[in-house]
């Protein structure tokens, strides 16, 4: 049996033009992490102000937020080297953000991601950051804006408390026809949830449970405090409202032709899918992880356990999806009862496309030829 495969650390790549709200977004993460520690790699020069933190401005520089999370201050081409030192074991990090600088092609930045060889990292999606009230001025400064929303996984309508609801209707149909397929979803003071974006991290352990009343709960109590409607438990109680979350399970094995086929023609809106796919006769030794962010996507097998039930179970998390659909369209899926198993063998050759694996090596170039080009292309 193989050894355990190392967790991946997901980086999201956080985007957006000069005060649309990206630190603003960054420092919402940092609030209410719930004991997920965040490395922030910020892609920019001079002072980033990080609420009452100063992140002092030279290139090179690692500071330490106080609260498990880290920040850097770095030059693109230092990217690499950065995220070696953010998933070193002795970080402890469970997800890294890249604030990119408010003039980066992001598009960039996603490529050196994809491209690079650090096996610790997996690609957490690109969201980009847009100014509601300011939208219309900005695409007219910097016409790119409409490139960098076509790339986007994610794009977060943000200041949409500064905007009339006809105004801010008009705003996110534009939005959406720019994007495409990703989901779009509007905040106010860069307020989302951040499970939108990663899991929160389990500690069995108990660590991160001290009774005394934390510096992020003293943060997100001043954040109760300023707004009425929250009721004292913050506003990740509510935020979720901003997007749906849709489960799945099947105890019959997944035609992999057929599946392969739903995640070609997923919906716009879908930013999400993770779990677990038992794919039957196409290969009866391994479950077979899915992660899915945006165009990108990446399967990685893992052994069935001795005596484990065989399930499909995914997630899916989007804006404006449409849960019945996807549901239906993931119960058509499952293998017929008597799968002809030759043809179900060749058909796991458009999962394996996906599954980066060294020990393939006359394939492993051309297999993350294939992620890259899924997660990038427009």
């Amino acid at each position: 049996m193989p050894p355990p495969r190392t967790p991946q650390i997901p980086v999201v790549v956080l985007a957006g033009f000069l005060g649309s709200g990206k630190t603003t977004l960054l420092n919402h993460l940092l609030r209410n992490r719930a004991g997920t520690r965040i490395g922030v790699i910020v892609n920019d020069f001079g002072a980033i102000e990080i609420d009452a933190m100063t992140v002092s401005g030279q290139v090179g520089s690692t500071v330490s937020l106080g609260n498990g999370c880290l920040c850097c201050a770095v030059d693109a081409s230092e990217l690499d080297t950065f995220l070696e030192t953010l998933t070193r074991p002795s970080a402890r990090l469970d997800v890294i953000v890249i604030e990119a600088s408010g003039l980066a092609e992001p598009q960039e930045l996603v490529r050196m991601l994809l491209a690079s060889d650090n096996p610790h990292i997996l690609y957490g999606g690109l969201v980009e950051v847009v100014d509601a009230a300011e939208f219309d001025a900005t695409r007219q400064r910097h016409p790119e804006l409409d490139r960098h929303l076509a790339v986007a996984d994610l794009v977060v309508l943000n200041k949409t408390d500064r905007v009339e609801q006809d105004e801010r209707e008009r705003l996110r149909a534009t939005v959406a026809e720019l994007s495409g397929p990703a989901a779009v979803i509007s905040a106010e003071h860069g307020r989302i949830d951040p499970e939108l974006l990663f899991d929160p991290a389990l500690r069995p352990d108990g660590e991160e449970m001290a009774g005394q009343l934390s510096f992020e709960d003293l943060l997100r109590q001043e954040e109760c405090d300023e707004h009425e409607e929250c009721d004292g438990h913050g506003h990740a109680d509510h935020l979720h409202a901003a997007y749906e979350s849709v489960d799945f399970t099947a105890d019959v094995p997944m035609d992999p032709r057929r599946f392969m086929a739903f995640l070609d023609s997923r919906p716009e809106g879908l930013y999400r899918i993770k779990g677990f796919v038992d794919f039957g006769a196409g290969d009866g030794d391994n479950s077979y992880a899915l992660h899915a962010v945006g165009r990108f996507l990446r399967f990685a097998p893992r052994p069935w356990a001795r005596g484990e039930q065989r399930l499909t179970q995914l997630v899916m998390i989007g804006a404006g999806i449409d849960a019945d659909a996807l549901t239906a369209g993931l119960a058509a899926c499952r293998a017929e009862p008597e799968p002809d198993a030759a043809d179900t063998e060749r058909a796991m050759w458009g999962v394996l496309r996906y599954v980066p694996e060294p020990a393939r090596e006359g394939d492993a170039e051309a297999d993350a030829a294939d992620v890259r080009e899924t997660a990038v292309e427009a």
